[in-house]
């Protein structure tokens, strides 16, 4: 199957989302915990580590996200702050991590790591989709 062959009725190929979850767990290695990419309309888990459990409400989760991204990059459009990157959320069991690039977005649920870790994660990501356009 190449890169570009899509699933059904999913919103990235298979290649992509394999090439998704290769780059999120070589920039964080085993801290990853799950790897979700959403766009507009449909959203698909990429990766779930063995030790969790399927149980997670990822419509819920991918609603927050998409609707806090929008209004994040909305509220801070043209400050003196610079571009919207990415956000960190900070749970007791671990972070998420949202990166969006215009109508799509990868959150990546994570253990404990280093600021400099979600700048590398991010940074690959923004790779990744940059390569896709």
């Amino acid at each position: 199957m190449s890169d570009e062959e899509p699933l059904s009725e999913q919103p990235l190929t298979e290649g992509r989302a394999d090439k998704l979850t290769t780059v999120c767990r070589s920039a964080v290695g085993d801290s990853c915990r799950s790897v979700t990419y959403f766009d507009a309309t449909n959203y698909m888990q990429v990766y779930l580590r063995d030790d969790l459990e399927q149980d997670a409400d990822l419509m819920s989760f991918i609603g927050h996200e998409w609707h806090d991204y929008k209004t994040t990059t909305d509220a801070y459009a043209g400050s003196e702050l610079g571009k919207y990157r990415y956000s960190i959320r900070v749970f007791e069991n671990g972070f998420l991590v949202r990166v969006g690039r215009g109508d799509r977005g990868v959150f990546v649920t994570t253990d404990g790591l280093k600021l400099k870790d979600f700048d590398s994660l991010v940074a690959a990501i923004s790779e990744l989709f940059e390569s896709w356009e």
